[in-house]
């Protein structure tokens, strides 16, 4: 060591517990760490204790934790210049980090170091050859417990149970199985809004700035006006907005359809967590109740692949973008613009193929954006005039099983909004509190004002919840039990006097174009009407 130490010593007494290390519950309990240390320390006047630092929680395969980065930065700044633990495993269990620590750091800033069952004092004798080997058995020790935890929990993921800490937006954990996931009611509407606004041809950019305008928090400051100490480590501090990123991961998460997906990454000691392929996650159909419908989640999807090629200008787009295919070939039309004396301004659609390989591909299949219009127009408005036979033919079908399947919906929104009611209710008496111990100054003036706005913030959330859940509610007591969603969109549709993009991307899956102006329209019902005739 440097130099002479000056008694009395400054003393960070340092504890550590992690149940993912494996520690023993009572021996290396927070409370057993303190009476051990407090009583090597009794008596003792070479000693004055500074501070105890207790990372409660925090895996010693690293030394990324808090009360521990306080106590190397009051070691910097001179507060303290001894560390005692109860064992060298508290310390830490990286072999490597836990030598630099001990063999050159503490040295070179004067620090003693005391551990109390290893028998280890660094003023009083030289670190022993046995040190190194026993911070070898404490990291190979954690290695096998992070072995045995990461099995664990992935037989849990593949059983389809939920392991995280904080629910998908959309979903809480159940009270009665923290392994289960039930839909919250309110964020599960924005979830179904925002799907509902995509498949009408909204952005994801547009999509954000709408719930932006409208005041509705964004997914994190959801958990954290909730009560969950949840911090998402890709937003800004300052961010509480819907932003493009966000838009994008819930229009991809599976976990709408009611499938639990789960070991998208992995992580090994000291090492960062990283991505695993898609093919490589844990997907489990059927855990959970689906906030999103099958037909809109695929519809949803299939524009997702659409939009890989993004445009310059938005008028520039055209309402088949995505949707041609050569009747031939398969390969995507493309669009093209006449030049002079060739019909200057008029859109025509080509084949794909023929267009960057010549004929020795494919022939041109060329069509006019007009006729194309026309024909698609008339076909669409053929569909809906027969919409009332076919309203017939669904009735007897469906309007027993949709009835039943409105009741129970109905009893469950009703269950939601009086537990929503109740902690309204609570939130209310909370405020009420507070100020009578404000006005009694048993809290000052700013704590007051903290705990109210914290207060009124969720008062707010909770009414909002509450007239979403009465919308809802209303709206299935109002449900006309025999319309299907596919003829609910042709009804809604009435006349089709033209065409555009939220039309078709409503009605269609894909038009495919022959020669001579031949073509087959595919809708996105066309399954459907096969099986009711």
């Amino acid at each position: 060591m440097k130099g002479a130490l000056h008694t009395p010593f400054s003393v960070a007494a340092y504890i550590r517990l992690s149940r993912e290390d494996g520690d023993k519950a009572e021996s290396d309990s927070i409370g057993n760490q303190r009476k051990l240390i407090a009583d090597f320390l009794k008596g003792k006047e070479e000693f004055i204790l500074y501070e105890i630092y207790v990372d409660d929680g925090f895996s010693g395969t690293n030394f990324e934790r808090p009360a521990f980065r306080r106590m190397i930065a009051d070691i910097e700044a001179g507060k303290v210049n001894c560390v005692i633990v109860k064992d060298l495993s508290r310390f830490g269990r990286d072999y490597i980090d836990t030598g630099k620590y001990l063999e050159r750091y503490f040295p070179d800033n004067n620090v003693r170091f005391i551990s109390i069952t290893d028998n280890i004092d660094s003023e009083k004798q030289a670190y022993d050859m046995l040190l190194p080997i026993k911070n070898i058995f404490n990291e190979q020790y954690a290695r096998d417990i992070s072995k045995k935890i990461h099995a664990a929990v992935q037989t849990k993921q593949k059983a389809g149970e939920f392991i995280g800490a904080f629910a998908a937006y959309g979903y809480r954990k159940s009270e009665a199985d923290k392994n289960k996931l039930i839909i919250d009611e309110y964020a599960a509407e924005v979830v179904r809004r925002i799907f509902a606004l995509y498949v009408k041809g909204y952005g994801k950019m547009r999509i954000a700035g709408v719930l932006n305008e409208e005041g509705i928090v964004c997914p994190s400051e959801y958990k954290r006006l909730n009560g969950e100490n949840y911090r998402n480590s890709n937003r800004l501090e300052s961010t509480y907005y819907w932003t493009y990123s966000t838009i994008n991961r819930i229009l991809q998460n599976e976990i709408y359809i009611g499938n639990m997906v789960q070991g998208k990454k992995f992580q090994q000691m000291r090492s960062p967590a990283r991505l695993k392929d898609r093919a490589d996650w844990i997907v489990v159909p059927g855990t959970h109740e689906a906030i999103i419908d099958r037909e809109t989640w695929e519809k949803a999807q299939d524009l997702l692949k659409r939009r890989t090629r993004k445009q310059h200008l938005e008028a520039d787009v055209s309402i088949f973008a995505g949707f041609l295919r050569c009747g031939d070939c398969g390969k995507a039309l493309v669009k093209k613009r006449g030049t002079v004396g060739h019909g200057e301004g008029i859109v025509n659609y080509y084949c794909g193929g023929y267009v960057h390989s010549g004929r020795k591909f494919c022939t041109p299949h060329g069509i006019a954006h007009s006729t194309l219009e026309q024909i698609v127009t008339e076909d669409l408005r053929t569909v809906i005039r027969s919409v009332d036979d076919l309203k017939e033919i669904v009735k007897t079908q469906e309007s027993l099983l949709i009835a039943d399947r409105r009741e129970g919906t109905v009893k469950a929104l009703e269950s939601q909004m009086a537990k929503v009611q109740a902690e309204i209710e609570k939130v209310r008496r909370l405020k009420k509190a507070v100020y009578e111990d404000y006005r009694e100054e048993l809290i000052s003036r700013e704590d007051f004002v903290a705990y109210r706005e914290d207060y009124v913030k969720k008062e707010v959330l909770l009414r909002k919840q509450l007239e979403g859940l009465e919308e809802k509610a209303d709206r299935e007591g109002m449900a006309d039990v025999f319309e299907t969603p596919w003829i609910s969109h042709l009804l809604k549709l009435g006349e089709v006097e033209y065409l555009d993009r939220e039309i078709v991307v409503e009605m269609l899956h894909e038009i495919r174009v022959y020669e001579n102006h031949r073509i087959v329209i595919v809708y996105n019902f066309s399954d459907e009407l096969e099986g009711l005739f």
